[in-house]
């Protein structure tokens, strides 16, 4: 073998007048760390490995850098850097092939210079890539954000500080009357059909817009709140009073497909200002507002309706104390008390009051040339609590409603009186709360699964001041189409098909009283018992 070896250096660098330096004993390297072809193989076969081997040498001794992937590099360099350094590769290559003492030092010098400058190059172009990347990022933090779920839509800016939440609400009854005397008013009913729009700019102004489809076309909603911290904010426009707690909480979570009949007695939606905020770390909530002023169950419009141009005052505290204790059986437990005054004169508009199954069964004369107004002094106070543990939910309520009327000679001053008192349980084990249940899973026939679900019960009483009836012909009410007493009960099923779905299943019976002998026609002349259910759409 050592023979082989001699004749086959030898045959190569017929040339070479110097000694030549023994191969290594260790690794069986030629002089200048060429491989040695192996005997007896050809001279072709061995060609690659020189040329690798020749790239290895001369770009260590340029830059001292071992690659760690070469073929790695090679796929995620640029194709002009790939190009130029493959034409390198394969100079270095053919001169790998020639005996050492053909490459002469300046050639070596040349290759060294050529692979430095491909070197730098790749190092800018990989930069500039990094700059790019850098630069898209930053311009993608700039960008708005797009927020779908649930079927709600929401725009939000880079910074978070502006929005646009495209929100809505579809609820659709079918009313079924049980008794004799309501029984021509079944039928269908699109409840509600809202179309929300909320938002905020600026980062601490918020607004809210929500236009009432359903029914009579109208603004429910305008307005706009500033949160300039969480203790204090102002909201003005157009916005629910702060008294009634059923009446306060929002239409699409509430325990029933309608609210009890207490809140016949407490103001809905006004005009005007509000000071508002969470105190002492979210354990008592405050509201104070002046107000264009409403009375018993109804909506101001958008101008003042108080011809003397008084203003209405309310305001309401809200007690949380364990709210932020979250191992104590109380922390769902809150409790308060709200109240509203206001001057009212001749020409303000007296509302009827309905039942569950949302039938009149009181109302003040308003025939011409006898009509009961408003004239003088209402107050309306209200304590009130709820309690939530786990999938239990409690809420109750007490309202006193008094007002000075009258019908042209007969002035009077009334106080009407409820309550309200509804349970809640969540059979499927979810959480029970003020802002409703969300269900654990969606319903889903594939999946087996079929969201959540809630018994509901309630009893609620509103108690007409006798004095309404007095006076005869020109009585603030006439007692023989009105009752003086609606005691109501409700039981009802609610299936949460998702956290956008719901299904409600109600009955209600309404017991009536009167002053005098019961009306032999209309609405009043049986008991009201009604079946009412609901699809709801809230997104």
């Amino acid at each position: 073998m050592a023979s082989s070896r001699s004749s086959f250096t030898t045959a190569r660098s017929p040339r070479s007048s110097a000694p030549r330096r023994p191969a290594s004993p260790v690794n069986g390297t030629a002089p200048n760390n060429f491989p040695l072809s192996p005997v007896g193989q050809p001279e072709a076969q061995t060609h690659s490995t020189h040329q690798q081997h020749a790239v290895e040498r001369v770009s260590h001794q340029s830059s001292g850098v071992i690659p760690t992937n070469p073929k790695h590099t090679m796929r995620t360099l640029p194709a002009a850097v790939r190009t130029a350094l493959a034409t390198t590769i394969t100079a270095v290559g053919l001169t790998a092939t020639l005996p050492a003492q053909t490459a002469s030092t300046n050639d070596l010098d040349a290759l060294r210079e050529q692979i430095r400058l491909l070197d730098q190059k790749l190092r800018i172009l990989e930069r500039n890539q990094e700059l790019r990347q850098e630069t898209a990022a930053a311009d993608a933090k700039k960008q708005p954000k797009l927020n779908v779920g649930d079927g709600r839509v929401e725009v939000v800016s880079a910074d978070g500080a502006n929005s646009l939440r495209l929100r809505g609400l579809v609820q659709g009854d079918a009313r079924l009357y049980l008794d004799d005397a309501n029984a021509a008013q079944d039928g269908f009913v699109l409840r509600r059909a809202r179309l929300i729009f909320e938002g905020k700019f600026s980062d601490i102004f918020q607004y809210t817009i929500q236009p009432e489809f359903g029914g009579t076309v109208q603004i429910l909603d305008a307005n706009i709140n500033a949160a300039f911290k969480p203790g204090f904010q102002v909201r003005v426009g157009r916005f629910k009073t702060p008294i009634g707690l059923e009446q306060l909480q929002s239409d699409p979570v509430a325990f029933f497909n309608e609210r009890s009949v207490v809140t016949n007695l407490t103001p809905n939606r006004d005009v005007g200002i509000q000071v508002h905020g969470d105190v002492l770390t979210n354990r008592l909530n405050y509201a104070v507002g002046v107000f264009n002023g409403v009375l018993d169950g109804g909506n101001s419009p958008t101008t003042n309706l108080n011809n003397e141009g008084d203003f209405t005052v309310a305001a309401r505290l809200f007690a949380t104390p364990w709210a932020n204790d979250k191992e104590s059986k109380l922390k769902g437990l809150g409790f308060g008390i709200a109240a509203g005054t206001g001057n009212y004169k001749a020409g303000v508009p007296l509302n009827p009051y309905r039942t569950d199954g949302q039938q009149n069964f009181f109302a003040y004369r308003s025939a011409v040339g006898s009509t009961t107004v408003a004239d003088g002094t209402a107050t309306t106070i209200s304590p009130q609590a709820y309690f939530y543990s786990g999938p239990l939910g409690i809420l109750a309520e007490y309202v006193s409603s008094s007002a000075e009327l009258t019908n042209g000679a007969n002035s009077r001053k009334l106080t009407n009186t409820g309550f309200n008192l509804s349970v809640g349980y969540v059979l499927t084990g979810e959480e029970s709360s003020y802002k409703g249940v969300t269900p654990n899973t969606n319903f889903s026939l594939n999946k087996g699964t079929w969201g959540a679900f809630e018994v509901v019960t309630r009893v609620a009483q509103v108690d007409i001041d006798d004095d309404a009836f007095a006076g005869g012909g020109t009585s603030l009410a006439a007692a023989g189409t009105n009752a003086t007493e609606v005691t109501t009960y409700g039981v009802g099923l609610n299936w949460y098909l998702s956290k956008a779905i719901r299904a409600n299943f109600d009955i209600f019976s309404n017991k009536f009283d009167f002053q005098g002998a019961r009306p032999a026609t209309g609405a009043l002349s049986d008991n009201e018992l009604a079946f009412i259910s609901r699809i709801q759409v809230s997104f």
